[in-house]
């Protein structure tokens, strides 16, 4: 047994939920600042002028999702929503590089998993479904990111992303989504209502079983030089690795934890009873320093960030007035 490990190495969960949570709170106040910025474009005489956040365009994935084929086909950088284009970059390249750290140390919706998953452990109501009904669960993320990519990367043409991309809708996309959480049809507020109540019953319900942007990660993932590795000759076979893994993955029937459903959170590199069984491993390298790992997702997604800024690829090109014209339609305006 290992009775002294590294005090990094038993600080990895805290730490963890440092970032996580300073995220989520800069995420609350972005969240609030957009809204500021929405009600005085709705009336500027009666309302203080907020600035419009760019941070609010890491919830439009779909339209980043619009603006990469476009970027790749040879038009510009995304002049409307550029910082979301750029964080959604940020996320693929934390993936191909970094497991999906993204969705481990950084996405505000995986803490709010996190915090329901603990809530429902104190209440002793959670619990993980049987392998029969978790696999063809564990399809429906990638059906949903199927059919999307469908539409915009198979169906979608030069022509038809460009006319997508310089739409009154996707100029409003961001009011179009605050609407959506304000003011929730009676169906998507049963929808939403019902996924927050299932997530303190079932493990990481939104993440494992729904979010098509976590699928997309996790294939990217599977080629990342990073990967959990476990020495089946010093296992004891003690599973409490598999107990704390967010991922509900088999950890002991594998060397190497190559799934895509894995967030590189590394709680059971940290759990592990017994020295270096369980290790970050890197290609030639056997055993890594497990904090290197988030050191290098925080640092990969900030230089995204400040290239962004420095680059011109972080505000938006829209008028103000543009802004205000169109929000104060946006009963009128529908998708393409």
């Amino acid at each position: 047994m290992n009775s002294n490990k590294p005090l990094v190495q038993d600080r990895l969960t805290q730490l963890r939920f440092l970032c996580q949570s300073l995220f989520a709170l800069f995420c609350l106040y972005v969240g609030w600042q957009f809204y500021s910025f929405y009600l005085w474009a709705l009336d500027s005489t009666a309302n203080t002028f907020v600035a419009r956040p760019p941070a609010v365009e890491a919830f439009l994935p779909l339209g980043a999702l619009v603006s990469l084929k476009r970027l790749l086909l040879g038009a510009e950088f995304d002049t409307i929503h550029p910082a979301g284009l750029t964080l959604f970059i940020a996320a693929l390249l934390i993936s191909l590089l970094l497991r999906k750290g993204f969705c481990g140390w950084i996405c505000p919706i995986g803490f709010a998993s996190n915090l329901a998953e603990r809530a429902g452990k104190k209440m002793r109501i959670l619990f993980a479904l049987p392998a029969w009904i978790d696999l063809p669960m564990l399809s429906l993320k990638y059906i949903l990111l199927g059919f999307f990519g469908y539409l915009i990367l198979w169906q979608m043409g030069l022509e038809g992303l460009t006319d997508f991309h310089h739409s009154p809708y996707n100029m409003i996309s961001d009011a179009k989504m605050l609407h959506f959480f304000l003011q929730p049809s009676m169906l998507a507020g049963s929808i939403m209502l019902g996924i927050i109540l299932i997530s303190f019953i079932i493990r990481n319900f939104w993440c494992r079983y729904l979010c098509p942007y976590g699928g997309l990660l996790g294939i990217l993932a599977l080629v990342s030089p990073f990967q959990v590795t476990r020495d089946p000759d010093t296992c004891i076979d003690c599973k409490k690795c598999e107990v704390v893994c967010p991922s509900s993955i088999h950890i002991t029937k594998r060397k190497t934890v190559r799934n895509a459903e894995c967030i590189g959170c590394l709680e059971c590199v940290e759990v592990c009873p017994v020295k270096d069984c369980l290790n970050l491993s890197v290609p030639g390298k056997k055993a890594t320093n497990p904090l290197l790992l988030p050191c290098l997702i925080l640092g990969l997604f900030f230089f995204c960030y400040i290239l962004g800024l420095i680059t011109g690829h972080w505000k938006t090109e829209i008028p103000l007035e543009v802004f205000q014209r169109y929000y104060r339609m946006i009963g009128e305006i529908g998708h393409p």
